[in-house]
């Protein structure tokens, strides 16, 4: 658990610094350069899981002694422990990023949607009633609870994937006995 803990907190610290890096290159406060900042982000932060994860999961298998099976259900729980950790973490992070650190933020992906609406032709009243939603679901406690789930979700696919490849099959010896 330790190590799926530390290896959770490394990966919600590297996509926090991703976020930073975003920002303060520019990329969180300029309208024009959000789609960039959502592919830079989006491939990055997959870049950060996959790695991280991998080595956590190395980690913790080399912590089981090599007579002893790590399977995939081993190697599951261990990628899922280590997401749910960095799920926790990050949601939390973003939610102090989006309320004290970039305050703007939510009102440029607001100001984004709105655009991308009008330039559909979608005006008046539906865009009115549209930009309260929008504006519900980009606030900061939305965003960090969807960032949560989101998380959450993601490491399950991750672990389904991940676990496959990592598992170290019974010994034979083990094998034998049963």
């Amino acid at each position: 658990m330790k190590t799926c803990s530390l290896y959770g907190f490394i990966m919600a610290i590297c996509s926090a610094v991703l976020v930073l890096a975003l920002y303060f290159l520019g990329y969180h406060s300029d309208p024009a350069k959000l789609t960039s900042a959502k592919w830079i982000g989006g491939l990055g932060g997959l870049a950060i899981a996959i790695t991280v994860i991998i080595l956590g999961v190395r980690a913790r298998r080399a912590e089981i002694p090599a007579n002893e099976p790590f399977g995939y259900g081993s190697a599951f729980g261990a990628v899922f422990m280590i997401c749910l950790v960095n799920s926790v973490i990050y949601s939390i992070f973003f939610y102090a990023y989006l309320a004290f650190i970039n305050t703007g933020f939510t009102d440029m992906i607001v100001q984004d949607t709105m655009d991308k609406m009008q330039a559909k032709g979608i005006s008046g009243t539906q865009l009115d009633n549209m930009e309260k939603g929008i504006r519900f679901m980009s606030s900061p406690v939305m965003q960090s609870a969807s960032s949560l789930i989101g998380g959450v979700i993601f490491g399950l696919i991750l672990a389904a994937i991940i676990a496959a490849f990592m598992k170290r099959p019974a010994p034979a010896a083990v094998i034998r006995q049963v």
